[in-house]
This record gives structure tokens, C-alpha cells and sequence, in this order.
């Protein structure tokens, strides 16, 4: 009896020890402002907007580890994008942000899901706005530009290495005829100490002419307060004259609380369309979750050129028939992270 009682007893806290050994954590950023936006073209003028995400992503997101012993770790992530400015849900898809499943170990990380590409990591330790505010390297992904997120994939990230990281994805196009549009790709990243190099490649099999393909390269140093950062991002989809360039340098000093971004940037499209723009910010540090912002951000293109800017919470551009518009926007804004 005694026996039996002991061994129900000792069941009876597995349940507690795999909950020990299990972590999920919920967390988040809510970031909202207020702006002007003035496309400059013809017939319009400036507008006030109440802007979600534009240093960060408003979002909301679960991610969890189990320890499954000998270094090995089972994991989770799924994160959506929420609207500040009307409580609406990200219009991709609730999870679309990252939904992953994945083992972690002494070989690496290996995720299968909704991920990050190869060169989103370089395009974003490569930013000088700190992939946020308007003129960040997010201006460069979109349709015909480049590819920040695969679905359907199968990801590997290695350990550093002597400073170096290795990231591999595939994305199934999930076509049962050709071309498949298949996406595959690979980044290698460079840290030790103030340097930071990044390279990376993607291609996908195109459902017309040649394969698409995109290129992203960066490199930043630091040196006491002051953080420069360059990148150079370009996209190669299937067709004529689709071929976009994007160029940016700048950095951040900061001094206690205050932090001050600047950078300066280029686009440009094979059909000889060019923006040249530039982006200056603001951030006070209320606390190590609270700041406030303010930034401001400017595209002047040539006769053939509509770019426009990106930022966290999307991009901000003239109409398409507006040729040589020069757009601009300001904002004022909170952001706080849980």
C-alpha cells in the first residue's frame, strides 16, 4: 500500500516537472501616431493621420520553448500584426507576422512555417532608422520588390561561429505544375564586436521568363555613441525593365535617454525612374518599454519616378500617375513594448 501510494505520488508531479520545463511567453508593442501626409500630386494636398506602426509593428505574439533535454529544445512563435488606429487585424492574415514550429540545438535552429527570408535579416541589421520610421529599408519590399517573408518554408539558422551565422530557406510554391515558384535562398551575416557585414540571396522560380531574384548587402560599425549603417537591397523579378534599386546610409547617435537617426537614400527602376530621399528622427526614452518619436521623412523623384516611403506600419507613396511628385510625411508618436 505504502508502495502504491508513493508511485501515485510521484506521478502525480510529472505534470509539474514538464510544466518546469516549458516556457511561453505572450508579448507585444503598441505603437500609434499622428501625422501629415502630402503626396504632392496634382489636386491634392496634405492630409492628418492617426498611423499604426511606424517605428514598430503593432503587434501582439505567443512564443514558447520546451526543454527536451540533452541541449535539444523544442519552440514556437506566432505573432500577429494588430491596427492602433482601428483596432483592425492585420489584412494579410491573423498570424502572418511569424508562425513557426521548430527544434533548436547544438546544429542550430530549424523552423517550418511562416518565417523571415535570408536577407530580411541583413536588410534589417543593415537600417540606420532601425528598420522603422519612414525611408527604412522596409521600403523595399513589396510587390515587384523584394520578399521579407516566406511561407509554406523550411529554415535553418546556424549558431556564431566566430562571428559568423549562416541563414537557409525554402519556401514550396505548392504547384503541381511548372513553373513550381519555388523561392530558395541564403544569407551569411558577420558580427564581432562594432562591425557588422551581412550578404544575402534569394531566388524564385518565376511563372514567366527568367527565375526572379533578389540581392541584399549591408555593413555598420559603432563607434562609442555614434551607430552608421549602409545597405543595398535589389530586387530582379521576371519581365522588362522591373529591375529596383535601393541604397541607403545613415546611423544614430545617442546621448543618455535621447536618440537621433538621420539617412539618406536612393531608389531606382531600370526604366530610369530615380527618388532620391532623406529621414531624420527623434526618440526620448521614458522607460526601458516606453519612448516617444517624432520623425520626418522626403522623396523627390525625377520625371518618370512615384516612389514613395516605407516605414513599419507600410509605405506611404503618390499616386502612380503622379510623375514626378515629390512626397512627404511627419508624425509624432508613442511606442510601447510588453
Amino acid at each position: 500500500m505504502k508502495k502504491t501510494s508513493l508511485a501515485l505520488a510521484l506521478l502525480s508531479l510529472l505534470p509539474l516537472a514538464a510544466h518546469a520545463q516549458t516556457s511561453v511567453v505572450v508579448y507585444g508593442v503598441a505603437d500609434a501616431s499622428i501625422g501629415v501626409e502630402n503626396t504632392d500630386a496634382p489636386g491634392e494636398g496634405h492630409r492628418t493621420v492617426i498611423s499604426s506602426g511606424t517605428q514598430s509593428t503593432s503587434r501582439i505574439g505567443f512564443r514558447g520553448t520546451e526543454d527536451l533535454g540533452n541541449g535539444l529544445k523544442a519552440l514556437f512563435n506566432i505573432e500577429a500584426g494588430v491596427a492602433l488606429d482601428n483596432g483592425a487585424q492585420d489584412a494579410a492574415g491573423t498570424f502572418q507576422r511569424r508562425a513557426v514550429v521548430g527544434l533548436q540545438g547544438s546544429f542550430g535552429t530549424i523552423t517550418i512555417g511562416r518565417e523571415y527570408g535570408p536577407i530580411a535579416a541583413v536588410a534589417q541589421s543593415a537600417d540606420p532608422l532601425g528598420h522603422g520610421f519612414y525611408g527604412s529599408t522596409l521600403t523595399s519590399f513589396g510587390t515587384n520588390r523584394l520578399t521579407r517573408r516566406l511561407s509554406n518554408s523550411v529554415n535553418y539558422k546556424s549558431d556564431s561561429l566566430n562571428g559568423f551565422t549562416v541563414l537557409a530557406s525554402y519556401s514550396a510554391g505548392e504547384r503541381n505544375v511548372d513553373p513550381s515558384n519555388d523561392l530558395w535562398g541564403a544569407a551569411v551575416e558577420y558580427k564581432n564586436g562594432p562591425i557588422y557585414l551581412g550578404g544575402g540571396y534569394q531566388e524564385t522560380e518565376a511563372q514567366i521568363g527568367p527565375n526572379n531574384k533578389e540581392y541584399a548587402l549591408g555593413a555598420g560599425f559603432t563607434a562609442g555613441a555614434f551607430d552608421f549603417r549602409a545597405a543595398y537591397l535589389e530586387a530582379d523579378p521576371a519581365g522588362v525593365n522591373n529591375e529596383y534599386k535601393f541604397t541607403t546610409v545613415g546611423g544614430v547617435y545617442t546621448m543618455g535617454p535621447n536618440k537621433f537617426y538621420a539617412s539618406v537614400h536612393q531608389q531606382k527602376l531600370e526604366t530610369g525612374a530615380k527618388g532620391n530621399g532623406f529621414s531624420l528622427a527623434y526618440s526620448y526614452t521614458l522607460s526601458k518599454r516606453t519612448n516617444l518619436y517624432t520623425s520626418y521623412g522626403k522623396v523627390r523623384n525625377n520625371g518618370r519616378g512615384v516612389f514613395g516611403l516605407g516605414s513599419a506600419g507600410g509605405t506611404f507613396a503618390p499616386p502612380t500617375t503622379a510623375l514626378g511628385a515629390d512626397p512627404s510625411v511627419f508624425n509624432v508618436g508613442v511606442r510601447h513594448s510588453f
